[in-house]
Protein backbone atom coordinates (compact mmCIF):
# COMPACT_ATOMS: atom_id res chain seq x y z
CA UNK A 1 0.00 0.00 0.00
CA UNK A 2 1.56 3.62 -0.91
CA UNK A 3 0.36 6.32 1.61
CA UNK A 4 -0.66 10.32 0.65
CA UNK A 5 0.43 12.51 2.91
CA UNK A 6 -2.35 14.46 4.02
CA UNK A 7 -2.04 17.69 6.15
CA UNK A 8 -5.45 19.36 7.76
CA UNK A 9 -5.77 22.50 7.04
CA UNK A 10 -8.01 25.65 8.43
CA UNK A 11 -11.47 26.26 6.00
CA UNK A 12 -10.98 29.79 3.74
CA UNK A 13 -13.63 32.72 5.14
CA UNK A 14 -15.71 33.20 2.37
CA UNK A 15 -16.20 37.03 1.53
CA UNK A 16 -17.14 39.44 -1.22
CA UNK A 17 -13.63 40.49 -2.98
CA UNK A 18 -13.51 43.79 -5.21
CA UNK A 19 -14.58 42.64 -8.77
CA UNK A 20 -11.73 45.39 -9.92
CA UNK A 21 -8.31 44.98 -10.54
CA UNK A 22 -5.61 46.20 -7.31
CA UNK A 23 -2.37 47.02 -7.90
CA UNK A 24 0.57 46.27 -5.91
CA UNK A 25 3.40 48.48 -5.93
CA UNK A 26 6.34 47.97 -4.78
CA UNK A 27 9.76 50.54 -4.35
CA UNK A 28 12.53 51.21 -2.36
CA UNK A 29 15.64 53.79 -3.12
CA UNK A 30 14.44 56.06 -5.52
CA UNK A 31 11.02 55.10 -5.59
CA UNK A 32 9.53 58.45 -4.67
CA UNK A 33 10.40 59.95 -8.15
CA UNK A 34 8.86 56.97 -10.13
CA UNK A 35 5.59 56.54 -8.27
CA UNK A 36 5.26 60.90 -8.70
CA UNK A 37 5.61 60.22 -12.42
CA UNK A 38 3.31 57.08 -12.33
CA UNK A 39 0.71 58.55 -10.47
CA UNK A 40 1.09 62.18 -11.94
CA UNK A 41 0.35 60.20 -15.02
CA UNK A 42 -2.74 57.94 -13.52
CA UNK A 43 -6.16 58.93 -14.38
CA UNK A 44 -7.84 59.39 -10.83
CA UNK A 45 -10.78 57.70 -12.50
CA UNK A 46 -9.33 54.54 -13.44
CA UNK A 47 -11.58 52.28 -11.74
CA UNK A 48 -8.20 50.82 -9.95
CA UNK A 49 -7.15 50.87 -6.27
CA UNK A 50 -3.58 51.16 -5.55
CA UNK A 51 -1.47 49.57 -2.43
CA UNK A 52 2.10 51.22 -2.33
CA UNK A 53 4.79 49.09 -0.38
CA UNK A 54 7.77 51.13 -0.07
CA UNK A 55 11.01 49.85 1.78
CA UNK A 56 10.75 52.47 5.30
CA UNK A 57 12.73 53.33 8.19
CA UNK A 58 10.94 51.63 11.08
CA UNK A 59 11.65 55.11 12.89
CA UNK A 60 10.60 57.39 9.76
CA UNK A 61 7.79 59.41 9.75
CA UNK A 62 5.56 58.26 7.35
CA UNK A 63 4.63 61.18 5.06
CA UNK A 64 4.45 59.77 1.65
CA UNK A 65 0.68 59.87 1.16
CA UNK A 66 1.00 63.66 1.49
CA UNK A 67 3.84 63.91 -1.25
CA UNK A 68 1.63 61.20 -3.17
CA UNK A 69 -0.97 63.87 -2.78
CA UNK A 70 0.27 66.28 -4.46
CA UNK A 71 0.21 64.71 -7.71
CA UNK A 72 -3.13 62.70 -7.81
CA UNK A 73 -6.77 63.84 -7.36
CA UNK A 74 -6.99 60.16 -6.06
CA UNK A 75 -7.60 59.90 -2.28
CA UNK A 76 -4.77 59.10 -0.49
CA UNK A 77 -4.29 57.80 2.50
CA UNK A 78 -2.05 55.33 5.24
CA UNK A 79 -3.06 51.22 5.07
CA UNK A 80 -4.79 50.61 8.59
CA UNK A 81 -6.44 47.40 9.49
CA UNK A 82 -9.30 46.17 8.53
CA UNK A 83 -10.11 48.84 5.69
CA UNK A 84 -11.66 47.73 2.27
CA UNK A 85 -9.55 48.89 -0.36
CA UNK A 86 -12.33 50.72 -3.17
CA UNK A 87 -11.70 51.53 -6.38
CA UNK A 88 -9.32 55.09 -7.39
CA UNK A 89 -7.99 55.20 -3.96
CA UNK A 90 -4.47 55.03 -3.30
CA UNK A 91 -3.36 53.38 0.30
CA UNK A 92 0.14 53.21 1.68
CA UNK A 93 1.76 51.02 4.16
CA UNK A 94 2.92 52.58 7.41
CA UNK A 95 6.60 52.67 8.74
CA UNK A 96 7.56 49.46 10.72
CA UNK A 97 4.59 47.46 9.65
CA UNK A 98 4.32 44.47 7.33
CA UNK A 99 0.57 44.60 4.86
CA UNK A 100 -1.69 41.80 3.73
CA UNK A 101 -5.20 41.77 2.02
CA UNK A 102 -7.56 39.00 2.97
CA UNK A 103 -11.20 39.06 1.08
CA UNK A 104 -10.19 42.80 -0.32
CA UNK A 105 -9.46 43.92 3.38
CA UNK A 106 -6.00 45.74 4.42
CA UNK A 107 -4.40 44.07 7.02
CA UNK A 108 -1.56 45.52 9.11
CA UNK A 109 1.14 42.90 10.94
CA UNK A 110 4.14 43.62 13.48
CA UNK A 111 7.62 42.68 11.33
CA UNK A 112 9.08 39.47 13.00
CA UNK A 113 12.79 40.45 12.70
CA UNK A 114 13.65 37.14 13.67
CA UNK A 115 13.00 35.25 10.30
CA UNK A 116 15.71 37.17 8.78
CA UNK A 117 15.93 39.73 5.92
CA UNK A 118 12.13 41.82 5.89
CA UNK A 119 10.52 41.37 2.37
CA UNK A 120 7.81 43.60 3.35
CA UNK A 121 7.08 43.52 -0.93
CA UNK A 122 7.15 40.34 -1.44
CA UNK A 123 5.05 39.44 1.57
CA UNK A 124 2.26 41.86 0.25
CA UNK A 125 2.00 40.91 -3.49
CA UNK A 126 1.85 36.71 -2.46
CA UNK A 127 -1.21 37.75 -0.12
CA UNK A 128 -2.50 40.13 -3.38
CA UNK A 129 -1.88 36.91 -5.68
CA UNK A 130 -3.32 35.16 -3.63
CA UNK A 131 -6.67 37.01 -2.98
CA UNK A 132 -7.42 38.74 -5.87
CA UNK A 133 -6.27 35.96 -8.25
CA UNK A 134 -6.68 37.20 -11.84
CA UNK A 135 -7.35 40.68 -10.61
CA UNK A 136 -3.97 41.09 -9.18
CA UNK A 137 -1.34 43.29 -10.57
CA UNK A 138 1.96 44.27 -9.30
CA UNK A 139 4.71 46.73 -10.00
CA UNK A 140 7.80 47.12 -9.08
CA UNK A 141 9.73 50.33 -9.52
CA UNK A 142 13.79 52.05 -8.36
CA UNK A 143 15.29 50.17 -5.67
CA UNK A 144 18.30 47.86 -4.23
CA UNK A 145 18.02 44.40 -3.65
CA UNK A 146 15.14 41.75 -4.66
CA UNK A 147 12.42 42.36 -3.05
CA UNK A 148 9.26 41.95 -4.92
CA UNK A 149 10.65 39.40 -7.34
CA UNK A 150 8.59 35.91 -5.40
CA UNK A 151 5.82 38.25 -5.13
CA UNK A 152 5.47 38.94 -8.99
CA UNK A 153 6.40 35.84 -10.41
CA UNK A 154 3.34 34.48 -7.64
CA UNK A 155 0.45 37.26 -9.45
CA UNK A 156 1.76 35.84 -12.67
CA UNK A 157 1.03 32.54 -11.75
CA UNK A 158 -2.75 33.62 -10.62
CA UNK A 159 -2.69 35.17 -14.45
CA UNK A 160 -2.30 38.87 -12.98
CA UNK A 161 -0.22 41.62 -14.86
CA UNK A 162 3.13 42.33 -13.84
CA UNK A 163 4.72 45.80 -15.17
CA UNK A 164 8.84 46.52 -14.39
CA UNK A 165 10.34 50.06 -14.32
CA UNK A 166 12.76 50.13 -17.37
CA UNK A 167 15.92 49.40 -15.27
CA UNK A 168 17.87 52.08 -17.63
CA UNK A 169 15.40 54.68 -16.03
CA UNK A 170 15.33 54.01 -12.29
CA UNK A 171 18.01 55.57 -10.13
CA UNK A 172 18.54 52.22 -8.23
CA UNK A 173 18.30 49.25 -11.18
CA UNK A 174 18.64 46.34 -8.75
CA UNK A 175 15.06 45.72 -8.33
CA UNK A 176 13.69 46.22 -11.38
CA UNK A 177 16.64 44.22 -12.90
CA UNK A 178 16.06 41.40 -10.54
CA UNK A 179 12.79 41.35 -11.34
CA UNK A 180 12.90 40.86 -15.12
CA UNK A 181 15.06 37.72 -14.54
CA UNK A 182 12.45 36.03 -12.81
CA UNK A 183 9.13 36.63 -14.97
CA UNK A 184 8.39 37.74 -18.17
CA UNK A 185 7.04 41.29 -17.93
CA UNK A 186 3.70 42.36 -19.53
CA UNK A 187 5.37 45.61 -19.69
CA UNK A 188 8.31 47.51 -19.05
CA UNK A 189 8.68 51.01 -19.08
CA UNK A 190 9.42 54.36 -17.33
CA UNK A 191 7.05 55.09 -14.57
CA UNK A 192 5.49 58.14 -16.28
CA UNK A 193 4.56 55.47 -18.94
CA UNK A 194 3.01 52.54 -17.22
CA UNK A 195 -0.16 54.69 -16.26
CA UNK A 196 -0.79 54.44 -20.52
CA UNK A 197 0.37 50.85 -20.93
CA UNK A 198 -1.69 49.30 -18.18
CA UNK A 199 -4.66 50.39 -19.10
CA UNK A 200 -4.11 49.60 -22.53
CA UNK A 201 -3.70 46.40 -21.81
CA UNK A 202 -6.51 46.13 -19.57
CA UNK A 203 -8.94 47.14 -22.41
CA UNK A 204 -7.56 44.67 -24.35
CA UNK A 205 -7.57 42.00 -22.11
CA UNK A 206 -10.87 41.98 -19.99
CA UNK A 207 -10.77 38.57 -19.39
CA UNK A 208 -8.49 39.42 -16.28
CA UNK A 209 -11.47 41.34 -15.24
CA UNK A 210 -14.18 38.05 -15.91
CA UNK A 211 -12.19 35.04 -16.90
CA UNK A 212 -13.96 33.10 -19.65
CA UNK A 213 -15.72 29.70 -17.89
CA UNK A 214 -16.98 28.28 -21.01
CA UNK A 215 -14.89 27.47 -24.35
CA UNK A 216 -16.69 27.68 -27.71
CA UNK A 217 -15.87 25.01 -30.49
CA UNK A 218 -14.50 27.63 -32.32
CA UNK A 219 -12.32 28.76 -29.41
CA UNK A 220 -11.35 25.33 -28.88
CA UNK A 221 -9.80 24.75 -32.57
CA UNK A 222 -7.80 27.78 -31.78
CA UNK A 223 -6.71 26.85 -29.16
CA UNK A 224 -5.56 23.06 -30.70
CA UNK A 225 -3.74 25.30 -33.01
CA UNK A 226 -1.57 27.19 -30.51
CA UNK A 227 -1.22 23.92 -28.68
CA UNK A 228 0.26 22.19 -32.02
CA UNK A 229 2.74 24.94 -32.47
CA UNK A 230 3.87 24.55 -28.82
CA UNK A 231 4.37 20.69 -29.72
CA UNK A 232 6.35 21.79 -32.74
CA UNK A 233 8.74 24.28 -31.02
CA UNK A 234 9.46 22.71 -27.13
CA UNK A 235 8.21 19.04 -27.73
CA UNK A 236 5.84 19.35 -25.12
CA UNK A 237 2.17 18.13 -25.73
CA UNK A 238 -0.50 21.25 -23.61
CA UNK A 239 -3.67 19.16 -25.27
CA UNK A 240 -4.04 17.42 -21.65
CA UNK A 241 -3.97 20.69 -19.84
CA UNK A 242 -7.08 23.09 -18.63
CA UNK A 243 -8.09 24.78 -21.60
CA UNK A 244 -9.51 27.80 -19.58
CA UNK A 245 -5.74 28.18 -17.90
CA UNK A 246 -4.16 27.93 -21.81
CA UNK A 247 -7.03 30.20 -22.75
CA UNK A 248 -5.86 32.82 -20.13
CA UNK A 249 -2.16 32.89 -20.99
CA UNK A 250 -3.19 33.55 -24.68
CA UNK A 251 -5.44 36.44 -23.90
CA UNK A 252 -2.97 38.06 -21.60
CA UNK A 253 -0.12 38.09 -24.76
CA UNK A 254 -2.23 38.96 -27.47
CA UNK A 255 -3.16 41.71 -25.21
CA UNK A 256 0.62 42.27 -24.66
CA UNK A 257 0.69 42.52 -28.68
CA UNK A 258 -2.60 44.51 -28.53
CA UNK A 259 -3.58 41.47 -31.09
CA UNK A 260 -7.71 41.57 -31.09
CA UNK A 261 -8.47 38.07 -32.42
CA UNK A 262 -7.17 34.63 -32.21
CA UNK A 263 -6.46 33.71 -35.70
CA UNK A 264 -4.50 36.81 -35.78
CA UNK A 265 -2.20 35.27 -33.11
CA UNK A 266 -1.45 32.56 -34.25
CA UNK A 267 -0.26 33.96 -37.42
CA UNK A 268 2.02 35.92 -35.25
CA UNK A 269 3.14 32.56 -33.39
CA UNK A 270 3.97 31.07 -36.58
CA UNK A 271 5.74 33.99 -37.98
CA UNK A 272 7.69 34.32 -34.53
CA UNK A 273 9.28 31.50 -32.91
CA UNK A 274 9.94 33.88 -29.80
CA UNK A 275 6.99 34.58 -28.89
CA UNK A 276 6.29 30.42 -28.71
CA UNK A 277 8.65 30.67 -26.40
CA UNK A 278 7.17 33.44 -23.85
CA UNK A 279 3.72 31.47 -24.12
CA UNK A 280 5.54 27.87 -23.11
CA UNK A 281 7.19 29.75 -20.71
CA UNK A 282 4.18 31.34 -19.31
CA UNK A 283 2.67 28.32 -19.44
CA UNK A 284 5.30 26.60 -17.15
CA UNK A 285 5.25 29.44 -14.13
CA UNK A 286 6.16 27.68 -11.07
CA UNK A 287 6.17 29.18 -7.86
CA UNK A 288 8.15 27.66 -5.01
CA UNK A 289 10.43 28.57 -2.47
CA UNK A 290 12.30 26.60 0.54
CA UNK A 291 10.16 24.58 3.08
CA UNK A 292 7.07 26.35 1.38
CA UNK A 293 4.19 25.54 3.41
CA UNK A 294 5.69 25.05 6.67
CA UNK A 295 2.95 22.28 8.38
CA UNK A 296 3.87 19.79 5.41
CA UNK A 297 7.49 20.39 6.10
CA UNK A 298 7.27 19.51 10.22
CA UNK A 299 5.33 16.43 9.54
CA UNK A 300 7.56 15.12 6.85
CA UNK A 301 10.54 15.98 9.38
CA UNK A 302 8.36 14.38 12.63
CA UNK A 303 6.61 11.85 11.17
CA UNK A 304 7.17 10.81 7.78
CA UNK A 305 10.76 10.77 7.80
CA UNK A 306 11.60 9.35 10.71
CA UNK A 307 9.16 6.09 9.75
CA UNK A 308 10.94 5.91 6.36
CA UNK A 309 14.21 5.87 7.79
CA UNK A 310 13.09 2.99 10.41
CA UNK A 311 11.63 0.67 7.47
CA UNK A 312 14.79 1.24 5.22
CA UNK A 313 16.66 -0.65 8.09
CA UNK A 314 19.54 -2.77 6.32
CA UNK A 315 19.28 -0.72 3.40
CA UNK A 316 22.44 2.08 2.31
CA UNK A 317 20.58 4.21 0.25
CA UNK A 318 16.70 5.81 0.20
CA UNK A 319 15.17 7.30 -3.37
CA UNK A 320 13.35 10.14 -3.70
CA UNK A 321 11.68 12.20 -6.99
CA UNK A 322 10.76 15.99 -7.09
CA UNK A 323 8.72 16.82 -9.86
CA UNK A 324 8.48 19.40 -11.05
CA UNK A 325 11.25 20.55 -9.07
CA UNK A 326 11.05 24.36 -11.07
CA UNK A 327 14.49 26.07 -9.80
CA UNK A 328 15.23 23.35 -7.33
CA UNK A 329 14.00 24.90 -4.02
CA UNK A 330 11.94 22.01 -3.05
CA UNK A 331 14.36 19.71 -3.18
CA UNK A 332 16.95 21.29 -1.65
CA UNK A 333 14.82 21.42 1.22
CA UNK A 334 14.36 17.87 1.02
CA UNK A 335 17.84 17.25 1.20
CA UNK A 336 18.07 19.81 4.44
CA UNK A 337 15.59 17.95 6.11
CA UNK A 338 16.98 14.19 5.76
CA UNK A 339 20.13 15.43 7.17
CA UNK A 340 18.40 17.01 10.02
CA UNK A 341 16.41 14.17 10.60
CA UNK A 342 19.58 11.18 10.32
CA UNK A 343 21.74 13.84 12.85
CA UNK A 344 18.81 12.45 15.54
CA UNK A 345 18.36 9.36 14.46
CA UNK A 346 19.83 6.41 16.27
CA UNK A 347 19.81 3.69 13.66
CA UNK A 348 21.02 3.19 10.00
CA UNK A 349 23.27 6.17 10.61
CA UNK A 350 24.78 5.03 6.71
CA UNK A 351 21.79 5.73 5.01
CA UNK A 352 21.72 8.19 2.30
CA UNK A 353 18.97 9.93 0.37
CA UNK A 354 19.59 10.28 -3.44
CA UNK A 355 17.23 13.00 -4.96
CA UNK A 356 16.22 12.81 -8.70
CA UNK A 357 14.38 16.50 -9.36
CA UNK A 358 13.11 17.40 -12.79
CA UNK A 359 10.79 19.71 -14.92
CA UNK A 360 10.27 20.76 -18.19
CA UNK A 361 11.90 24.01 -17.67
CA UNK A 362 15.63 23.56 -18.91
CA UNK A 363 16.25 27.27 -18.18
CA UNK A 364 15.26 25.98 -14.66
CA UNK A 365 16.98 23.21 -14.18
CA UNK A 366 20.10 24.97 -15.05
CA UNK A 367 19.53 27.85 -12.53
CA UNK A 368 18.84 24.91 -9.95
CA UNK A 369 22.34 23.42 -10.43
CA UNK A 370 23.93 25.98 -9.57
CA UNK A 371 22.27 26.06 -6.46
CA UNK A 372 22.86 29.77 -6.24
CA UNK A 373 19.77 31.96 -4.55
CA UNK A 374 19.27 35.46 -3.96
CA UNK A 375 19.19 37.50 -0.61
CA UNK A 376 15.15 36.90 -0.24
CA UNK A 377 16.03 33.18 0.84
CA UNK A 378 16.35 34.75 4.32
CA UNK A 379 12.85 35.06 4.44
CA UNK A 380 12.30 31.38 3.79
CA UNK A 381 15.17 29.92 5.18
CA UNK A 382 16.13 29.86 8.90
CA UNK A 383 19.23 31.52 10.55
CA UNK A 384 20.81 28.61 11.53
CA UNK A 385 20.20 26.46 8.22
CA UNK A 386 21.36 29.44 6.57
CA UNK A 387 25.01 28.95 8.33
CA UNK A 388 24.68 25.53 8.19
CA UNK A 389 23.43 25.07 4.42
CA UNK A 390 24.65 27.41 2.67
CA UNK A 391 27.47 29.43 1.88
CA UNK A 392 27.38 33.71 1.60
CA UNK A 393 28.33 34.84 -1.51
CA UNK A 394 28.42 38.26 -3.31
CA UNK A 395 25.41 37.69 -5.54
CA UNK A 396 23.30 35.97 -2.70
CA UNK A 397 23.83 32.32 -1.08
CA UNK A 398 25.05 29.13 -2.80
CA UNK A 399 24.00 25.89 -1.23
CA UNK A 400 27.20 23.99 -0.07
CA UNK A 401 28.33 20.70 -2.04
CA UNK A 402 27.59 18.02 0.46
CA UNK A 403 23.54 19.14 -0.09
CA UNK A 404 24.42 19.89 -3.95
CA UNK A 405 25.58 16.02 -4.25
CA UNK A 406 22.18 14.84 -3.03
CA UNK A 407 20.24 16.12 -5.87
CA UNK A 408 20.27 14.91 -9.39
CA UNK A 409 18.60 17.59 -11.72
CA UNK A 410 17.21 16.73 -15.37
CA UNK A 411 15.23 17.99 -17.65
CA UNK A 412 12.54 15.42 -17.78
CA UNK A 413 8.53 15.81 -19.40
CA UNK A 414 6.53 13.67 -16.78
CA UNK A 415 3.58 12.85 -19.37
CA UNK A 416 5.58 10.61 -22.19
CA UNK A 417 9.18 10.15 -20.67
CA UNK A 418 10.05 6.78 -18.74
CA UNK A 419 9.12 7.65 -14.90
CA UNK A 420 12.16 6.75 -11.70
CA UNK A 421 10.89 3.70 -9.85
CA UNK A 422 11.84 2.03 -6.70
CA UNK A 423 11.03 5.65 -4.99
CA UNK A 424 10.92 5.95 -1.65
CA UNK A 425 9.23 9.37 -1.99
CA UNK A 426 7.75 11.36 -4.30
CA UNK A 427 6.22 14.88 -4.24
CA UNK A 428 4.12 16.19 -6.94
CA UNK A 429 3.06 19.81 -5.37
CA UNK A 430 1.79 22.13 -8.02
CA UNK A 431 1.33 20.84 -11.40
CA UNK A 432 -1.61 18.56 -11.12
CA UNK A 433 -4.22 21.28 -10.96
CA UNK A 434 -3.57 22.55 -13.96
CA UNK A 435 -4.17 19.20 -15.77
CA UNK A 436 -7.27 17.36 -16.88
CA UNK A 437 -8.70 14.64 -15.03
CA UNK A 438 -7.76 12.20 -17.48
CA UNK A 439 -4.25 13.47 -17.39
CA UNK A 440 -4.48 13.86 -13.28
CA UNK A 441 -5.30 9.95 -13.16
CA UNK A 442 -2.48 8.62 -15.56
CA UNK A 443 -0.07 10.60 -13.37
CA UNK A 444 -1.59 9.17 -10.28
CA UNK A 445 -1.31 5.56 -11.27
CA UNK A 446 2.43 6.26 -12.28
CA UNK A 447 2.96 7.75 -9.34
CA UNK A 448 1.74 4.56 -7.38
CA UNK A 449 3.62 2.31 -10.33
CA UNK A 450 7.10 4.54 -9.01
CA UNK A 451 6.88 4.04 -5.55
CA UNK A 452 7.79 1.38 -3.64
CA UNK A 453 5.38 -0.97 -0.40
CA UNK A 454 4.49 1.66 1.67
CA UNK A 455 6.05 4.91 -0.28
CA UNK A 456 5.25 8.39 0.32
CA UNK A 457 3.23 10.34 -2.21
CA UNK A 458 3.30 13.85 -1.05
CA UNK A 459 0.73 16.01 -2.97
CA UNK A 460 -0.20 20.03 -2.73
CA UNK A 461 -0.18 21.27 0.75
Amino acid sequence: MKKTLSVPTTPSVSSAKPVFPVVGIGASAGGLEAMEQFFGNMPSDSGLAFVVVQHLDPTHVGILPELLQRVTEMKVKPASDGLLVEANCIYVIPPNTTLSILNGHLHLLVPVESRGLRLPIDFFLKSLAEDCQQNSIGIILSGMGSDGSKGIKAIKEKNGIVLIQDPDSAKFDAMPLSAKKVVNADVVAPPNEMPGKLLELLSRFPALVKPQTVIDEQTKSHLDKVIILLREQSGHDFSEYKKNTIFRRIERRKGVHQIDNLTDYIRFLQENPAEVEILFKELLIGVTNFFRDPDVWEKLKTDILPQLIREAEGREVMRAWVTPCSTGEEAYSLAMLFKEVMEKSKINRRLSLQIFATDLDKDAIEKARTGLYSDAIAADVSSERLSRFFVREPSGYRIVSSIREMVVFAPHNITKDPPFTKLDMLTCRNMLIYMEPVLQKKLINLFNYSLIQNGILVLGT
